[in-house]
């Protein structure tokens, strides 16, 4: 499928790269995908950014069929742009795919369409350190119609803006509130696709903790309350003793790219990785015995977030004084150094357009 490309008459003033805000500023261009039963995906085209035009009735609206993904595109010293693992993200978006009923899209045309748009608006990579251009495909349900069925129409956009850090944080460590009464998913539901109304269910939740001064929520199973998920934006991993643990994937964690990558970076170095279930009990007594060294979060937007503080049914600890460990510094410096084509990329994780 070839990609047509309408460029803006009309291109907008860029923000200051040394003052950029997260998911609020948008490049020139986006790229859209339609699918009909009969067509396939069809009329792929970029074109310059816009509002949709859409019915009242779209059955997104009200049946909730959207799914979506995130990456970065990073601008390296001698000006060229990477993109981080692209691939990845197509095969997860795929995933999503799936379980919401929706077509697949042909991976290696989702990263070419990727590329493509980033090429148009490769002049809205940010260069200053620790920026990047954020991605985000995203596919929803076009039918007008109310009634629970999937869509038989549909569109796969991509939209980017340049982005600094996620957190007002940065490296700093993180508050992190353990929610004790909302679940965000069960397994079978679906916790592992990424899914709009996964993060509608984790709202609530979030609104309260940011009230009690934490920057997010970390999630416990649906079922028991016990055993420790992901937090809002990331995955987690905790350092105790000599061993680095995350949760396993059960079918109600995302599997997040960045976490796939530090499991294969910290096996490369030599560390004891374990995927499985670790309850907050654990981590807790791991903490009164001064066995748990560190907990960091990972994904796309804040890379890697050191967690400096929990909070429990009350009971707050502080994580390795309050600073950052070394495992997570590790982590971060080695991830972004790739990313940014400081360090060579022994993994064959980037591709640069």
């Amino acid at each position: 499928m070839t990609i047509s490309v309408e460029k803006t008459k009309n291109p907008k003033q860029k923000p200051a790269s040394d003052n950029l805000v997260f998911g609020t500023t948008f490049s020139d261009h986006m790229f859209i995908c339609d699918y009909e039963p009969e067509k396939g995906w069809h009329n792929a085209r970029i074109v310059p950014y816009q509002d949709l035009c859409v019915s009242p009735a779209l059955m997104t609206f009200h049946y909730g069929q959207s799914i979506f993904e995130g990456l970065k595109a990073y601008k390296t010293e001698n000006k060229k742009v990477n993109l981080f693992r692209p691939i990845e993200n197509m095969r997860r978006l795929n995933d999503s795919c799936e379980r919401l009923c929706i077509p697949p899209v042909d991976e290696k045309f989702g990263v070419e369409a990727i590329k493509t748009l980033v090429d148009t608006d490769r002049d809205w990579v940010p260069e200053e350190p620790g920026t990047s251009l954020y991605i985000r495909p995203f596919i929803f349900a076009t039918d007008p119609f109310l009634g629970v069925r999937p869509s038989e129409t549909y569109s796969f956009i991509i939209i980017t803006g340049p982005v600094g850090a996620y957190y007002k944080e940065g490296m700093n460590p993180v508050k992190i509130y353990v929610e004790p009464n909302y679940v965000r998913a069960v397994v079978g539901g679906l916790g592992e696709a990424k899914a709009a109304a996964n993060y509608a269910a984790s709202l609530k939740a979030q609104v309260e903790a940011k009230a009690k001064g934490y920057t997010q929520v970390l999630w416990l199973d649906g079922v028991e309350k016990k055993y420790i998920e992901e937090v809002g934006t990331m995955n987690v991993f905790f350092v105790i003793g000599d061993e680095v643990v995350t949760p396993m994937l059960t079918g109600s964690i995302l599997p997040g790219i960045t976490r796939k990558s530090s499991i294969e970076l910290l096996r490369s170095w030599g560390y004891k990785v374990n995927e499985r279930r670790i309850s907050i009990d654990e981590v807790y007594a791991a903490y009164e015995k001064g066995l748990l060294k560190e907990v960091f979060g990972t994904g796309t937007a804040a890379v890697i977030s050191p967690v400096g503080e929990l909070n429990w049914n009350g009971r707050e600890i502080t994580v390795n004084n309050g600073n950052t460990g070394p495992v997570s510094q590790r982590l971060y410096d080695t991830m972004t150094g790739i990313q940014y084509g400081k360090l060579p990329d022994t993994f064959g994780w980037i591709e640069t357009i």
